[in-house]
């Protein structure tokens, strides 16, 4: 059974930082793009970003240049490292693995349960 769990949520001032992390315990980790996704209260799931089995990573326009992805192989671990944050970026956050590139969360084929990021204005 794959499991994948996410930390670092909390609340934080608006211009504040957080970084999340994302665990999974998949025996070819190294090779899936994992995605983060959020979700507010009353909204539909949004795409954040992806980061590839290469490194590169894609980031939707509500969060370029103010989030970055990155991973560890050998920890089979990605984070998502949040600066400058807004209130509108208040939602569940969650991460999720697959093997194709993509922007949708119906392309991915494990999820974890999702962390709270709340921005205080």
């Amino acid at each position: 059974q794959v499991w994948m769990f996410e930390s670092g949520g909390g609340l934080v001032q608006a211009g504040g930082s957080l970084r999340l992390s994302c665990r999974a315990d998949l025996q070819t980790f190294s090779t899936y793009t994992v995605g983060w996704f959020r979700q507010a209260p009353g909204k539909e799931r949004e795409f954040v970003g992806r980061i590839n089995w290469r490194g590169d990573d894609t980031y939707s326009d509500s969060v370029k240049g103010r989030f970055t992805i990155s991973r560890n192989n050998a920890q089979k671990t990605v984070y998502l490292q949040m600066n400058s944050l807004k209130p509108k970026d208040t939602a569940v956050y969650s991460c999720a693995a697959g093997v194709i590139e993509s922007g949708r969360g119906s392309d991915y084929n494990y999820w974890g349960q999702g962390t709270q990021v709340t921005v205080s204005s």
